[in-house]
């Protein structure tokens, strides 16, 4: 039997019912199998999509790399690559998976222009029942490890009461308190019709979108099984496609989940309005810029601010879920105060990933090259000002994050109430006009050195007790010297800035000593510019 008919077996069926263009195809979001690439695989696929392009044609791709097995259905124009190899026998009447290899991966890939369903024989039929005989005791296995590893993680789930075991992987969801809303997050991604949305106020308007608030109309099935009400509306217009499909396939992808990353809903293409939606749950608060500016924070503030955007950082940027399984890190590359929201709990979640990129091994250096220089001028590092990150290594994209995540600290302690006096909120590098340019930057960050100037605390040996929150801001300090070092390689990494904030944590339980009404004296405030 010839190889390219083997994999036809473990293909699901799938059709292309449109007589003309552009093409009409089944579409499933990349998503984990279990098809181990022999016998017969059924992937549930229910989700009908309309190609943008008249050129496209639906492809089906089996991805294996590693222990990572995927199986993803997508429309693509056949003249440019798809995961570096090019598509052939797209004009058959008949899609036959054939087994290719490229960037690290093994791949069965099919694709077909024609308007038919993939052939199936009798022969196929025949050899059905054979199979599933032969796998009973597996089944009986598969039951007995299961129901096993179900107990076990119900196990898990009372003794950490903060991870929702009902995925493959432990997920992080918010504390009690929090939105309700947030505690959904990714399980509407496959929504076949358009959601009942009723848009209500502008709330925030970036470089590619704007974002609303609004309802989930009464009555729909979502806001009856999961009692979604309030909801954010990212709306991109028609030109912005790119930017919403970027974001999109970041959002999508099940390891981004964290309760420090924005919880995402799900994804529209609204083409009666030529736009493009991203619906998210709805953070009152605001952006984290807008709190700062409105609010004078305390020690316990900080931590919890401090503490959670640096989880959120390390997150993106593990190669390792929680439970220990492999995934692709994420460099945000537009981390600022703005793109931070702060939840019900004062904690923060990361938004608009719109720059976002997945930093795969399988990419290369050409690829990375072709990102560009991205990011907003104020937050970007020298390295990345200058045009100079080091494209052989992918932790080069991190530590740029890195350093965009100092400045954000240092937004956060500037308004902390445990140093002092407080200034009226400025952004990093506030002595710069409001948007500064690339150039503007370069003289501030690489000709002159220059850093934000901030509180150096310089504790006594006779602190009492009022003064004690006065050691974590100092060690926090410490922290943000460390993260915006211009030597990218000197950096602390976002995972070893988390840990520090965990051993701050005995200082957050004195938070009350910041409410105080007694000052720091004077003349253990030192102000040094860095």
């Amino acid at each position: 039997m010839r190889p390219y008919f083997l994999c036809l077996l473990f293909l699901p069926v799938w059709q292309f019912h449109s007589s003309h263009n552009p093409r009409l195809c089944k579409f499933c979001d990349i998503q984990v199998t279990t098809c181990a690439g022999k016998g017969i695989c059924n992937v549930d696929c229910g989700i009908t999509s309309i190609c943008p392009n008249d050129d496209d044609v639906c492809v089906s791709i089996w991805r294996k790399k590693d222990d990572n097995v995927t199986f993803d259905t997508v429309c693509h124009n056949p003249a440019q690559k798809l995961y570096g190899l090019v598509l052939e026998d797209y004009n058959n009447s008949k899609c036959m998976m054939k087994e290719r290899k490229g960037m690290g991966s093994q791949f069965f890939i099919c694709s077909c222009s024609e308007d038919e369903s993939f052939p199936s024989s009798d022969e196929d039929l025949q050899v059905i029942p054979v199979i599933l005989v032969s796998l009973v005791p597996l089944l009986v296995v598969a039951v007995v490890v299961i129901t096993f590893f179900y107990f076990y993680r119900v196990y898990c789930q009372r003794h950490r009461p903060r991870v929702d075991l009902s995925e493959d992987c432990p997920i992080l969801i918010d504390k009690e308190g929090s939105d309700s809303s947030s505690t959904h997050a990714n399980n509407l991604n496959h929504n076949t019709e358009l959601l009942p949305i009723e848009l209500d106020v502008q709330v925030g308007k970036g470089r590619f979108a704007e974002v609303y608030k609004a309802k989930l109309k009464q009555g729909s099935s979502v806001s009856e099984e999961q009692g979604f009400e309030t909801v954010a509306v990212k709306i991109f217009s028609y030109e912005e496609y790119a930017s919403w499909k970027n974001e999109k396939e970041i959002f999508s992808d099940a390891d981004l989940r964290h309760e420090n990353v924005l919880h995402f809903l799900t994804a529209e293409e609204r083409k009666m309005h030529n736009q493009y939606w991203l619906i998210t749950a709805y953070q009152p608060r605001g952006n984290l810029q807008e709190y700062l500016t409105h609010h004078i924070i305390n020690w316990h503030e900080l931590w919890l601010l401090g503490s959670s955007l640096a989880c959120g950082v390390a997150h993106l940027h593990s190669d390792h879920t929680s439970c220990g399984r492999y995934k692709v890190p994420i460099a945000h590359r537009d981390i600022k105060s703005s793109n931070i929201l702060v939840k019900s709990d004062l904690t923060c979640c990361l938004c608009d990933f719109g720059l976002a990129l997945r930093l795969d091994n399988a990419l290369s250096v050409d690829e990375l090259a072709n990102s560009g220089q991205v990011g907003t001028a104020r937050y970007m590092a020298p390295e990345v000002l200058e045009s100079r990150i080091n494209l052989e290594n992918i932790e080069s994209f991190k530590q740029a994050d890195v350093y965009s995540m100092a400045l954000v600290l240092w937004e956060i302690i500037s308004r902390c109430s445990a140093i002092g006096e407080v200034k009226e909120y400025k952004p990093p590098f506030g002595n710069l006009r409001e948007h500064p340019c690339v150039e503007s930057m370069k003289d501030s960050v690489l000709r002159d050195r220059g850093r934000p100037e901030i509180p150096n605390i310089l504790l006594t040996d006779h602190i009492c007790a009022p003064l004690l929150p006065l050691q974590g801001i100092q060690m926090v300090c410490a922290s943000i010297e460390d993260c915006w070092d211009h030597d990218p390689e000197a950096r602390l990494t976002a995972q070893c800035v988390a840990e520090r904030f965990d051993d701050f944590e005995d200082l957050d339980k004195l938070s009350d000593c910041s409410d105080s009404e007694e000052k720091i004296p004077e003349e253990i405030l030192v102000v040094d510019e860095k």
